[in-house]
């Protein structure tokens, strides 16, 4: 059974910086195409970054420059930095896995339960 299990959300104020985990069982971070998504009330989710197996990385606009996303094949997890935060971070940030490359939600077949970023 794949689990995805996210940690490291919290309130932070703008311009701080936060560093999300997601740790994965049943699952292994390499062999597939990992991403963070976010959802904030009333809005679609939308793709926030994406490292694929071989570890090239990908951006939505919003955020390049301040997020990074990595991955720890040995604890296999995943993890989103985020620096210089903003208001409209604000969101519950999800992790996702899937075999097709891409930012749109309909490419990760699993997925975590969401931790919540505060950024005021």
């Amino acid at each position: 059974q794949v689990q995805l299990v996210e940690s490291g959300g919290g309130s932070v104020q703008a311009g701080g910086s936060l560093r999300l985990s997601c740790a994965a069982s049943g699952y292994t971070v390499n062999s597939d195409h990992m991403a963070w998504f976010r959802q904030a009330p009333g809005k679609e989710r939308e793709g926030v970054a994406s490292i694929l197996s071989n570890g090239f990385t990908t951006y939505a606009d919003s955020v390049k420059g301040r997020f990074t996303i990595s991955k720890d094949n040995a604890k296999n997890s995943v993890y989103l930095q985020m620096n210089s935060l903003k208001a409209e971070d604000s969101a519950m940030y999800y992790c996702a896995a899937g075999s097709r490359v891409g930012l749109s939600p309909t490419a990760y077949s699993y997925w975590g339960q969401g931790t919540q970023v505060t950024v005021s």
